[in-house]
């Protein structure tokens, strides 16, 4: 900054704009600014742009939107909340101190939650589809504390904090599954809040304008910390919510300067870094700095000298100055410049410490909050300065440790109790008691006249959404029948399943078909006309290839949604779709289609978070298997995705090698989620290899779904083995068969394995019975039951790690039991050569089976040296997985 070479010109210049700010307003002076800018820059003057403000709050205080609620009441709810959150921590931690828990972080955000609690937060009504908040994690504390005060949460519960394995406990954080009638998001793994909560606005977005919802007037509110700004998903997608236009989305970013170990940025500002982030994007950014204890500061404050000074400081000073106590705050602040200091003369030390952040007062929370309500084309973000363990005194208000703080000893408990005017006893203190005013008391009915007010209670999980009525199995009848000479992919035939779906008069247009930017890659490209590709904004163009059949087509009723390349994104749509029976009473049926390497493994965190959802829906793995992707190499071959995604326990997992395999599973899953309502999602797995595909057998459906049947019994033979299969490689199993008959006389049974995971599931849990039940009769699980009278070693095949089909070793009644994966690192190359490289094909299947008749005494050893010759298999080439 140069200095002022006229500085007279200069006051005419600021009090031209006063005039202008007086006589026609902010929109006035922001558009001739505008024009002031853009023409000195065409006249070329260098003018760098800054998407940050002053640091101060972004509302003026003559600007406010006046709170109507009774301050006296709300401060004494929020107290109690206060410390109801508080001693539950307090408590827990003296009956074990392995339960841990987390006092610091809703200490610091009480204010900005019972703003909301009291005036903004709509529960579901007859009047209001209800909004939606994403509570940040490490705050449930003070979540429960509230319900505890709404009767909604008993005091037994209280008692059991982080205690659910007996039952009648309250989870650790946010999780549906655990309190399925309580909780709505998972959001403890920081930064999937965010981006959840960003495509769930979107979403309610795309039910709106295609008919199925109206979500007019409803919000999504996403309450996340500053610290957690780092997570890539918390800001990954703030571009595609401002270029949605999504003004039914609050961010709210609790910026209380402090991650877990210590200050978010030290040595800079995180209010101003994260303001230039999101204005950059194109949100709404609205400033809640400073409280009202400092506004009569500001009005004395003439030269700006003390915004000069809060503009200097960094976060890690401000921590020192809140930490620290008002003379520390008088000497290091105020005490730079003597003007400063002359301005805090007449106050106290105290009254220095007591100067307010803006995220802790609950005038400038709600004149944020009102602003953000009436704002319309952007989304908002609100960055609420606060302290982090706001009131815990020197217990760990403000210090790097305090976000590990899960007790406090006497002396702190009786300075809380002080400081938020708490009715408890000296004699009670020690043991940190709850409180709950009577019923009748001003506080109580107040607590429960403004959530009336507001529909209801908050947060609540309901599952209210009509069955949908789903088509029968005939609507897939092509698929049970042969291809012919004609080859496909299962994928393909998925494809043809899906536009099948889409066609259905009555579930049709419940079914959400989500891609990332590869939908040609799966054959996709014929639903772009059939169902248009969702726009927020239509289609504004003419495409390139409009005149062509399969023409990209963008609409807003459109029902296909395809991300761009961003698997978070997408998954974070299916996620929104998948819960929409819980949070727009209605069901969806979402269908997510992706390359299985970039699935589970890049999104496993918010698949995870999906089972928590209890989201109900289709993901399939296209692509999948280590060796049918051929070419692409090393990071595109997956031979894991079936693996990662059983870890999910109530994801379902199929491998299913033919068309007819895939559409029985896909009609069940239809049945099972949209019918019986179970909380379940599909992981299937699909093909890009084309081949032809042979008729169902009979009686085999039942079997499909277990995971497994007899796809072709062998022919009488003393030599017999059994050959196991899954997707792409069960056409090597059929072929080894072949060549065991040919070349050895082995008889062979051919197993379809659709399900490795499903089978594993079902055997332990008759292990488990068996255990637990030891006097009585044992079960037997499917396996042994398709195994046990057939004669011969076992041999297991698939395009995936041998941890796969080793699931069920266990499980299989026979000693011999051998399996072939695909453990390693993919690479390029043809199908047959990748098969041959992983040892996989139809002649290591074969050297398989012969090793096991082997071992069982069956045959020489000199059998299987002559197939290896036979075959010019190298016996001493490295093994896969360590080249």
């Amino acid at each position: 900054m140069t200095d002022d070479l006229d500085p007279q010109e200069t006051q005419e210049w600021l009090d031209a704009l006063e005039s202008v700010l007086a006589k026609d307003g902010q929109q006035r002076a922001h558009y001739l600014l505008d024009k002031l800018i853009d023409k000195a820059r065409r006249s070329g003057a260098h003018i760098p742009h800054s998407a940050n403000t002053a640091y101060v709050n972004t509302i003026p205080y003559d600007q406010e939107a006046p709170s109507p609620g009774d301050q006296e009441l709300e401060w004494k709810i929020r107290s109690l909340v206060r410390w109801n959150a508080m001693a539950m921590v307090v408590q827990a931690n003296r009956q074990n101190s392995e339960l841990g828990g987390h006092i610091a972080s809703f200490a610091s955000a009480a204010t900005l939650y019972d703003v909301g609690f009291n005036h903004f937060f709509n529960a579901k009504s007859a009047h209001h589809g209800g909004d939606l908040v994403y509570f940040q994690g490490h705050s449930a504390p003070g979540i429960y504390a509230r319900a505890f005060l709404e009767g909604r949460i008993t005091e037994e519960q209280m008692h059991h904090f982080r205690q659910e394995v007996d039952g009648n406990g309250l989870s650790s954080y946010p999780h549906p599954w655990l309190m399925p009638d309580f909780w709505q998001f998972p959001t403890v793994s920081m930064g999937l809040g965010p981006i959840m909560g960003i495509y769930q606005a979107r979403f309610m977005k795309y039910l709106h304008d295609r008919g199925i919802v109206n979500t007019q007037g409803r919000k999504v509110w996403v309450f996340a910390g500053d610290g957690e700004m780092d997570e890539p998903e918390s800001q990954g997608a703030i571009a595609l919510a401002a270029r949605e236009k999504l003004d039914n989305l609050v961010f709210v970013i609790n910026c209380n300067l402090q991650r877990l170990d210590g200050p978010v940025r030290g040595n800079g500002k995180i209010i101003q870094e994260l303001e230039g982030n999101f204005r950059g994007a194109g949100w709404n950014v609205i400033k809640v700095i400073w409280g009202s204890y400092w506004d009569p500061l500001f009005a004395m404050d003439t030269k700006g000298l003390m915004l000069k000074r809060m503009e200097e400081c960094v976060d890690g000073e401000y921590q020192n100055y809140k930490a620290k106590g008002g003379a520390y705050t008088r000497e290091h602040f105020f005490g730079k410049y003597p003007e400063l200091k002359a301005m805090v003369a007449r106050m106290t030390d105290e009254d220095i410490w007591r100067l307010n952040r803006g995220g802790h007062d609950p005038h400038k929370v709600y004149a944020a909050y009102a602003a953000a309500m009436k704002h319309q084309g952007q989304p908002t973000v609100i960055l609420a300065k606060t302290v982090k363990g706001y009131g815990m005194g020197v217990a760990g208000e403000g210090q790097n440790t305090t976000h590990q703080q899960k007790k406090m000893g006497g002396d702190a408990l009786r300075a809380f109790r002080d400081r938020f005017n708490i009715p408890i006893e000296a004699e009670q203190i020690a043991d940190a008691p709850f409180y709950k005013p009577p019923a009748d008391s001003p506080e109580m009915k107040y607590l429960h006249e403004r959530r009336q007010s507001l529909g209801g209670y908050l947060p609540l999980r309901t599952k209210k959404a009509t069955p949908i009525e789903i088509p029968d199995i005939s609507i897939f009848e092509s698929m049970f029948k042969s291809s012919g000479s004609r080859e496909m992919s299962t994928t393909m035939a998925f494809v043809r399943m899906l536009s099948a779906l889409t066609r259905d008069k009555k579930m049709g247009k419940y079914v959400v078909p989500i891609v990332p930017d590869e939908a040609r890659t799966f054959g996709m490209e014929g639903l772009f006309r059939q169902l248009g590709i969702y726009s927020s904004q239509g289609q504004l163009y003419k495409p390139q290839d409009a005149d062509q059949i399969m023409y990209y087509r963008e609409e807003k009723k459109g029902q296909i949604i395809e991300e761009g390349i961003c698997e978070a994104g997408a998954m974070s749509s299916w996620i929104a779709a998948a819960t929409a029976y819980s949070n727009h009473d209605v069901n969806m049926v979402p269908f997510y289609i992706f390359y299985s390497m970039f699935g589970f493994q890049r999104i496993g965190d918010l698949a995870y978070a999906a089972g928590d959802l209890r989201a109900r829906g289709f993901l399939i793995g296209g692509t999948a298997g280590r060796t049918t992707l051929a070419g692409e190499g090393l990071q595109h071959q997956d031979g894991h995705s079936v693996m990662l995604a059983s870890n999910i326990s109530n994801c379902v997992v199929y491998d299913p090698a033919f068309a007819y395999e895939m559409a029985m599973i896909i009609h069940d899953g239809l049945r099972r989620m949209y019918q019986a309502q179970e909380n379940i999602f599909y992981y299937i797995t699909a093909m890009n290899e084309n081949y032809t595909h042979p008729a169902m057998p009979d009686g085999v459906q039942e079997s499909i779904l277990k995971g497994m049947y007899l796809f072709k019994e062998g022919t009488n033979s003393d030599l017999k083995v059994q050959l196991l299969g899954g997707g792409a490689i069960l056409r090597e199993v059929i072929a080894a068969s072949a060549l065991l008959a040919e070349d050895f006389g082995v008889s062979a049974n051919i197993w379809s394995v659709t399900s490795f995971t499903e089978l594993y599931r079902q055997g332990v849990e008759i292990q488990r019975w068996n255990m637990l039940h030891a006097e009585e009769k044992p079960r037997s699980c499917y396996v042994n039951d398709c195994l046990r009278d057939r004669k011969g070693p076992v041999v297991a095949a698939t395009d995936y790690i041998k941890a796969y089909p080793n699931q069920i070793r266990s499980c299989v009644p026979h000693s011999y039991y051998y399996v072939l994966g695909t453990d390693g690192f993919g690479r390029s190359d043809s199908r047959k050569q990748l098969r041959k490289f992983f040892e996989v094909d139809r002649y290591y299947i074969t050297v398989a089976a012969l090793k096991g008749l082997v071992d069982m005494g069956e045959l020489p050893a000199s059998k299987v040296t002559e197939a290896i010759q036979k075959y010019e298999l190298d016996a001493d080439k490295p093994n896969p997985i360590t080249v």
